[in-house]
């Protein structure tokens, strides 16, 4: 049985509106690190499984505990998986890639440092364009893209007055997707992240999965007078794992910022993180340079060395990207940009319009998907895979044969909608059991708005004073009176009848 929506689904509130724009003659500047978890059944450099949610510590093997003599081994799935990203990006490989130590002591980090990589990244360059809240679209460049393995994690809540430490991800592999400061927004923050999570989708190089952590991001701040060429004292924030929370951290810190300007006084240099209860930023550290972490070149790992064969076989094997899949709906369906852009974010959302459109006009199934699907994914807070689990689009297509038929009005399909999401029954069951059928009848609707005109003697005479507005008035309560299953065509032409006195 499908699961319901409220053991599924969460029960968060919505997301809050932005909140208002920097004071005048002030800009943002904004670059975003992106730590993707690659998606593999094992580690960068063990064996050790990556499954979610595990037992701590039970996904560590020697090399990830750091025991001595342990030797790390090149996962050259995850080098695989990183190339192919390297490919959608359109960023320039690296034929000589080299893994180094970045030095730091932290509980979690058993070794003393993070094999990761710093003066030969696998990847430089590339760009991915991002659409603007007034339609027009803009390119972000990347700066490098580089290999890494994850640190473990620090539980402060487990053992009372002690901090304990989970290993289940150290070693884990991950991609670090640099953005070169030129996104001036929140907004442009929050679209940069979606667009590149849909694009690791869509080649399976990453879930994409923030509230599993599999997905983080580091945001690098600072402000500046408009027009001023000059880049202002950056604060990094760590580790958001929400698009609505990088929007709200990187706003906040703007104005933080500004404030502090303001006043005369100076932005220090910080690495800071986000209160999510308060929606605040606050001092973790001292922002660090390269050199403080003194990398050099790991001896245990030689150089990645790239050749042309194993590119020429990944570009062969590139699916579909999100830019492609949105031209080829609008192309083949005859929807507008903005609803391609919509549907074909992700594969799924794709192929469940796919569905649709094969038995519901396409343009029905575009208004359809885009106002009420949708409006539920961000009511509650998720994606559009768990919606599609639980409603399958095979299903959502009876209900709006139903709409279409007649058999249902649409606003009817919207109560229809939030019921099935519920329970797998079919939807003309639950039609039948909800008493949701259409009243399209003449003889059971005109002694019920012949009783309407009766009972509002005043709106019937003005109407027929020449107040035409009224007529709407008198629509709306008749569906309120047939609880929102009078047919609307059949219910304003005996309207029109009554009221102009041909009843």
């Amino acid at each position: 049985m499908t699961s319901s929506l409220s053991s599924s689904l969460s029960s968060s509130s919505p997301s809050s509106p932005a909140a208002s724009m920097l004071p005048d003659g002030w800009e943002m500047v904004v670059g975003l690190e992106v730590h993707a978890q690659i998606t593999s059944s094992s580690k960068l450099f063990s064996g050790a499984a990556t499954a979610f949610d595990a037992e701590p510590n039970r996904q560590v093997s020697f090399i990830d505990a750091a025991m001595p003599g342990m030797l790390p081994s090149l996962n050259k799935r995850c080098v695989e998986k990183a190339l192919l990203t390297a490919i959608a990006l359109e960023g320039e490989v690296n034929r000589h890639s080299v893994f180094e130590r970045k030095n730091y002591f932290y509980p979690d980090l058993p070794q003393g440092y993070q094999i990761s990589q710093l003066k030969h990244p696998l990847m430089q360059g590339g760009e991915i364009a991002i659409a603007l809240e007034d339609g027009s679209t803009k390119k972000i460049a990347i700066e490098r893209m580089h290999m890494e393995q994850d640190a473990g994690k620090s539980l402060h809540d487990m053992i009372l007055g002690k901090t304990a430490i989970d290993l289940n991800r150290s070693g884990v592999a991950l991609m670090e997707i640099v953005s070169k400061p030129e996104l001036a927004s929140p907004q442009e923050a929050s679209a940069y992240v979606a667009k590149l999570r849909s694009i690791l989708r869509a080649i399976d190089t990453c879930d994409g999965n923030m509230q599993e952590g599999s997905l983080r991001v580091d945001a690098n701040v600072s402000v500046r007078k408009k027009d001023d060429p000059k880049l202002g004292t950056r604060c990094e924030i760590k580790n958001l794992n929400s698009l609505r929370f990088l929007r709200q951290a990187v706003l906040f810190e703007a104005k933080r910022q500004i404030t502090l300007l303001e006043q005369r006084e100076p932005v220090l240099q910080q690495t800071r993180l986000f209160d999510t209860a308060t929606g605040t930023t606050r001092n973790m550290r001292s922002k660090e340079e390269a050199h403080d972490y003194r990398y050099f070149p790991d001896p245990d790992i030689p150089p990645l060395v790239i050749e042309e064969e194993q590119l020429e076989g990944l570009r062969a094997a590139l699916p579909e990207l999100p830019d492609a899949r949105c031209a080829r709906l609008q192309r083949d369906y005859g929807i507008s940009a903005s609803e391609s852009s919509l549907l074909g974010e992700n594969a799924t959302s794709a192929a469940y319009f796919s569905t649709l459109a094969a038995s519901v006009p396409a343009k029905t199934a575009a208004n359809w998907m885009t106002s009420e699907l949708f409006a539920r994914l961000k009511t509650h807070e998720v994606e559009i895979d768990t919606i599609a689990s639980i409603l399958p689009a095979e299903r959502a297509v009876k209900m709006l044969l139903l709409v279409e038929k007649g058999t249902i009005s649409a606003r009817a399909a919207k109560t229809l909608l939030d019921r099935m999401l519920e329970n797998d029954k079919e939807p003309a069951a639950l039609v039948e059991e909800m008493g949701l059928q259409q009243m399209g009848d003449e003889k059971t609707l005109l002694p019920l708005l012949q009783a309407l005109l009766d009972e509002n003697p005043k709106q019937r005479d003005a109407y027929r004073g020449g107040k035409q507005a009224v007529f709407g008035w008198f629509v709306g309560q008749a569906m309120q009176r047939t609880r929102g299953r009078g047919d609307p065509k059949v219910v304003n032409a005996l309207l029109q009848r009554l009221l102009d006195n041909e009843g």
